[in-house]
């Protein structure tokens, strides 16, 4: 309305008028509730911890510390004070296909489908890093990260067997075509076990989309963030990331939660804020 004051030269009363718009609109003053600044300051806490994080996540987070918040006024809080992630990634292939490929075997339940996958990075004196990510399919959760300068076969049946006594065996596991995978050893040992393989075609990695997915993350949350100077500054970093996945990053698929929260909210609705004594006992 000022704008079109300004440009036409002519008074609110008669603008309002042709606008058949109350004159009140233009004087009103939104007063902030008293808990905005203390939102804002929290929201922008979230933010600069985790900087990938849009309002939506952010949004998520806020619910699990207690605020009753939805997305909407944190978007608006959000654009206020000028906050953004930079531009997504390129968008990937549709993950279940119609072609008969193993993808179509969906995960229904916990430790029915595990997938693996590895992933590259450098310390800054130049030398490779190799980590083997593991993820179950069905709760999002990131079972291991093992970190190394090179993985062999017998590394990775060190790892799965750890898992395997700490989780209970999955009934499939799900990976590419690498040697590190196709190995006689790990497929001898995984059939004693009966645990059964799903390998996906050649050159198709979205058929390995959840743990793509997850290593999508892991690179542009953490590994593009980071200087790693030593190996064992990395194992250590990574493993604290990885904790910080499973027990705080809200996750878009299961409703904007972690998947392995430490501890469990009830879920209230976002219309009733709580009130301080709630709010001190809001973990169960």
């Amino acid at each position: 309305m000022e704008h079109v004051r300004e440009t036409l030269r002519v008074s609110e009363r008669r603008a309002c008028r042709v606008l058949e718009q109350a004159r009140t609109t233009q004087r009103h003053r939104p007063e902030p509730s008293l808990d905005e600044e203390r939102l804002v300051t929290q929201m922008i806490e979230w933010a600069t911890r985790y900087g990938r994080y849009g309002y939506r996540r952010i949004t998520g987070l806020l619910r699990w510390d207690g605020w009753r918040v939805n997305h909407k006024r944190i978007e608006r809080l959000w654009r206020r004070e000028g906050l953004k992630v930079p531009k997504k990634q390129p968008k990937r292939g549709r993950l279940w296909l119609g072609d008969g490929s193993c993808i179509r075997l969906r995960p229904e339940h916990r430790n029915h489908v595990w997938a693996y996958d590895f992933i590259a990075d450098r310390t800054r004196d130049g030398r490779p890093l190799k980590m083997l990510t593991i993820v179950d399919e069905h709760t999002r959760e990131c079972l291991a990260i093992e970190v190394g300068r090179q993985m062999k076969s017998i590394d990775v049946l060190q790892v799965l067997a750890d898992l395997f006594i700490e989780h209970g065996t999955p009934e499939y596991l799900r990976s590419d075509n690498g040697p590190e995978f196709t190995a006689g050893l790990i497929r001898e040992w995984l059939n004693r076990v009966d645990v059964d393989t799903l390998f996906i075609e050649p050159g198709s990695p979205w058929e390995n989309g959840y743990v793509e997915s997850f290593n999508g993350k892991f690179r542009d949350e953490f590994l593009d963030r980071e200087i790693l100077y030593t190996l064992q500054e990395a194992k250590v970093l990574i493993e604290r990331w990885r904790k910080e996945y499973n027990t705080i990053r809200p996750h878009s698929s299961l409703g904007y939660r972690p998947p392995a929260p430490d501890a469990v909210r009830p879920f209230r609705p976002a219309s009733a804020p709580l009130q301080p004594a709630e709010t001190a006992f809001a973990l169960t």
